[in-house]
């Protein structure tokens, strides 16, 4: 009976540890004096991409789990895709790679300052300092 136990414990524990994190909905945010009001995937990836500068584009840190979720659902880049596709843009001098936000508040704030600054929050964290132009589920 105790190695029955113990069994269906590992056997759980193996379950779990092979599941995936819960997914955050993530808002791409601007300035609420923005005239954006929608927006598309596809035309969201453009401006965090370098492909587009109609937008500046502020990032999350490297390493916080909103990032990675982010590139990987707007874009389906893992980390090291968008930094090697930043490095290109900026080594041929046809932009500047976004700059590093440590949270969503810092976020929020620099969004605040910068009518054309463009970002992503989790879904939760928006209120009336910026306005959602696109939740990624």
């Amino acid at each position: 009976m105790h190695n029955a136990f113990r069994t269906g414990l590992l056997g759980l524990t193996l379950m779990c540890a092979g599941a995936p994190a819960l997914a955050i909905e993530i808002a791409v945010v601007v300035n609420p004096k923005n005239p954006a009001t929608r927006m598309f995937s596809e035309q969201a990836s453009q401006f965090f991409l370098g492909k587009s500068s109609m937008f500046v584009p502020l990032d999350q840190a490297e390493k916080s789990p909103i990032r990675a979720e982010f590139y990987q659902k707007l874009s389906g880049k893992d980390i090291s895709q968008v930094k090697a596709a930043w490095a290109k843009i900026v080594f041929t001098g046809k932009g500047v790679a976004p700059a590093e936000m440590h949270s969503s508040a810092e976020v929020k704030k620099a969004i605040a300052a910068d009518v054309n600054a463009i970002g992503y929050i989790e879904k939760s964290a928006v209120d009336d300092s910026v306005k959602t132009i696109l939740v990624i589920p």
